[in-house]
């Protein structure tokens, strides 16, 4: 009776985009079309963490139906997760209700740019599968550096190829060539849909994401599986003020 319960409560949320892992052994999207998403990632990446994150404030921007949250959560994580769909985060409660996880994550309706207006930072940011869909996405990374205090994982959907171009600090503004290497830090501009969703705007190559990451001031910059990076803060270089931020924020309103 119990399994009916749950299996109608999770045909009344769906659809579902993350397949968690019920305690009566149900499944909320089971079957070929997502694969074990997003399992696959979270056995690419947990190699990389630390298995005790006791203490450990994390912060999981867009978070779905929650799967990367309950995991955190289960190494001793406490996590704020936000999300700007209500739909994935009445998902994500009532899954954590149903894990017994409800404590250890605070669920938020929010973007990332409204971060700017918390006081909260965090020992790691949870950035995965977002930036390609933001219209400002390196001042989301500013954002994103101005709370966090320690390290970041990160993934987008990335171009092709993975040479890097070694640049000089600066450039004439004649030299302009020199940018159509396949090296050179670029990012394709999405004016219509990919993968069917007119919200995939960037595609970023290898050299990019680093060269943003950089530029937001991240170091430490290691390519871990294939379009997942982990960073850490650079604690030499400032982040950008927070009145500035916001000043930003307010004129993209």
């Amino acid at each position: 009776m119990a399994s009916t319960a749950i299996s109608r409560q999770i045909e009344q949320l769906g659809p579902w985009f993350h397949n968690l892992q019920l305690p009566n052994g149900e499944q909320t999207a089971p079957g070929p079309s997502l694969g074990d998403s997003p399992s696959a990632k979270w056995q690419q990446i947990s190699p990389y963490l630390p298995q005790d994150m006791t203490g450990m404030r994390v912060l999981d921007i867009g978070c779905n139906a929650g799967y990367y949250s309950f995991e955190l959560a289960r190494l001793g994580a406490l996590v704020t997760a936000i999300d700007i769909e209500e739909h994935y985060l009445r998902q994500a409660r009532w899954a954590a209700e149903t894990l017994d996880l409800k404590d250890r994550i605070d669920f938020r309706c929010k973007s990332i740019y409204q971060v700017a207006y918390d006081s909260e930072v965090y020992d790691l940011v949870w950035f995965l599968g977002v930036m390609y869909q933001l219209r400002y996405p390196m001042l989301a990374l500013d954002v994103v550096r101005n709370c966090c205090r320690g390290r970041m994982v990160f993934q987008t959907m990335t171009l092709p190829g993975d040479t890097i171009l070694e640049t000089h600090a600066a450039h004439d503004v004649q030299q302009r060539d020199i940018m159509n290497h396949p090296g050179w830090p670029k990012m394709a501009f999405i004016e219509h849909k990919a993968a069917t969703d007119p919200a995939n705007w960037w595609a970023p190559n290898h050299a990019c994401v680093g060269a943003m990451l950089r530029s937001a001031g991240f170091c430490n910059i290691e390519s871990i599986s294939p379009e997942i990076y982990t960073c850490e803060v650079n604690d030499v270089m400032p982040s950008i003020a927070v009145s500035e931020l916001r000043s930003v924020l307010q004129s993209k309103q």
